[in-house]
């Protein structure tokens, strides 16, 4: 019952504009919270963050939530020009040269680490290409022979911080000239099937991925030596207008969750929730595991998020917002 309960209110609290007329909880309350803006970035995991977060706050807290598709460039472009939206989920604040600025500027205040165990980026190919070809592990190796990694390499979408970290660092090992073509995708779901198709033909791939993900828990990959890290050439790789490209490896990422300023001063029981809003790797990389192998929507896998880890998120709670959800608790 419980699990109908929540899936029933989960349904309700999707509906667009945050204020379902089926389900009374968010209407009776909304006058505690108000209209709240949150980011719904193109991946997976902040997706889940964001479908889970927006539901603790409509149904706990009175919230009527706006989700806002953005991605994380054009996400802190806008607050740092409007002020909005009022909550940004995962922001790989490393590979974010903006990010630093608005929060010592006061425009954008970090709450929490949302991934708790931190984030890893890299360049990737697969277990089985790395078997065969263990030269292929290294950058040197590549160069060498191009062709055995299917003279690709596979980006990110325009949008993500990783896209201007990608680009600068191919253009510092002069890739192109050595044979190594850039494809870029247009969305992370076509970056992730390229993945699932190589392993399933046990074809050559390389390219860029991140954890925790789904795809690399389904699909055992090796990072690419490439580098080692670089803090200003890093730094210098995630600008448009980097003027002196250097290769430089990700540094283990720090990825946050972030209000506006005026946002984190006028709702304060609302930051106190999102401050407790995080995951650890093996939570997220098994709820999205869970998404893969079902074919399941976001919204899916926040309910199942929610139905399984009852005792992580009825913690985040203030004890009125247990009350209201004391029904699915």
């Amino acid at each position: 019952m419980k699990k109908y309960l929540l899936g029933a209110a989960f349904a309700a609290s999707t509906v667009l504009g945050g204020t379902p007329a089926s389900f009374n909880v968010s209407q009776a309350h909304a006058a505690d919270c108000g209209q709240v803006s949150i980011t719904e970035m193109d991946w997976a995991s902040s997706q889940v963050v964001t479908a889970v977060a927006a539901f603790l706050m409509q149904q706990g807290y009175g919230c009527e939530v706006q989700k806002v598709p953005s991605s994380t460039v054009p996400a802190l472009t806008s607050l740092a020009e409007t002020g909005e939206p009022d909550i940004l989920t995962e922001v790989w604040a490393n590979s974010t040269p903006a990010y630093q600025g608005l929060v010592d500027e006061g425009k954008l205040v970090e709450l929490t680490n949302v991934l708790s165990d931190g984030g890893v980026e890299g360049w990737w190919i697969p277990e089985y290409l790395a078997k065969s070809n263990p030269e292929l592990t290294t950058w040197e190796g590549i160069m060498a022979n191009p062709a055995a990694v299917g003279g690709k390499f596979h980006d990110c979408p325009s949008g993500w911080a990783c896209d201007i970290i990608n680009n600068n660092n191919l253009k510092a090992l002069k890739a192109a000239e050595g044979g190594l073509e850039r494809f870029q995708h247009g969305s992370g779901e076509t970056l992730q099937t390229s993945i699932a198709a190589a392993y399933a033909d046990k074809a050559p791939w390389f390219g860029y991925y991140w954890a925790p993900t789904a795809v690399l828990g389904k699909y055992p990959m090796v990072q690419v030596k490439v580098s080692e890290h670089d803090a200003d050439a890093h730094t210098c790789n995630g600008k448009a207008d980097c003027a002196t490209p250097k290769a430089s490896a990700y540094p283990a990422a720090k990825v946050a969750t972030a209000v506006s300023g005026s946002f984190a001063k006028e709702n304060p029981e609302i930051v106190e929730l999102l401050k407790n809003v995080s995951f650890t790797n093996a939570q997220m990389g098994e709820v999205l595991a869970w998404r893969l192998d079902n074919n399941a929507s976001n919204e899916e896998a926040a309910v199942y998020f929610l139905t399984n880890y009852k005792d992580v998120w009825g913690a985040w709670l203030s004890d009125e917002a247990k009350a209201k959800l004391a029904a699915v608790l």
